[in-house]
């Protein structure tokens, strides 16, 4: 499971659904967001606090448990980990790493099969869903029906991601309006940074990018 920095969650926290939401977030295929090609895990929380996990038809049976206060507990075998709630609605459940912020995105398989398949197309997503709308007509969720609106694309203007790793602080250029991707520039003490595995902390299993040729090769 891939975590990914970036600062939309807390705009659009007041639209989210509560973690305790049982109806919205049991017995669902929640798809993982990590931009493995060829590999696909599911979450699916069971009502009985049953978490089962599989990749590329492979389970795990684990627990998982909403502890209240925002907290949800996930016991796998061998180690267990803390979140906080992030956001939760019917398409998608963000959870974010306890004392960091970053967030582990995960889809619901039911809703949207394959069309939301990046951390990219998560934010497109949640920026056109409610961000936008709310720019439209920031007194009431709903669109005039007066005019038709025709999408424009957006530009952002590239900005740097400072990431503190195990081999010094790399500094990500990207044209994302948060988090970074494959493919940005990734730049150690004002060079492009050697070739090889950043690790970025806690946990194990998703912390790390690689570089190759000065940018980041995978996540």
């Amino acid at each position: 499971m891939k975590t990914y920095l970036t600062d939309i969650i807390p705009k659009i926290q007041r639209f989210s659904k509560r973690l305790d939401d049982l109806t919205i977030l049991t017995n669902q295929h929640w798809v993982v967001v990590d931009e493995l090609m060829g590999s696909k895990s599911i979450y699916i929380f069971r009502s009985n606090n049953e978490l089962l996990i599989t990749l590329n038809g492979r389970v795990e049976k684990a627990k998982w448990e909403y502890l209240g206060n925002s907290s949800l507990l996930i016991d796998k075998k061998d180690e267990s980990y803390l979140f906080k709630h992030g956001f939760l609605d019917e398409n998608i459940l963000a959870l974010k790493v306890d004392s960091k912020d970053e967030y582990a995105f995960l889809v619901n398989e039911n809703k949207y099969e394959g069309e939301i398949n990046s951390f990219s197309n998560i934010i497109d997503f949640l920026t056109k869903k409610y961000l936008d709308k709310q720019r439209i007509n920031p007194l009431s969720e709903k669109v005039s029906p007066s005019y038709e609106l025709k999408e424009v694309p957006r530009k952002f203007e590239p900005r740097t991601v400072r990431l503190k790793t195990n081999k010094g602080e790399l500094e990500i250029i990207t044209n994302l309006p948060s988090g970074y991707t494959k493919g940005d520039e990734a730049r150690l003490n004002g060079k492009p940074a050697p070739d090889g595995r950043y690790s970025t902390g806690w946990p194990s299993w998703f912390d790390y990018l690689t570089v190759e040729n000065g940018k980041i090769k995978s996540l």
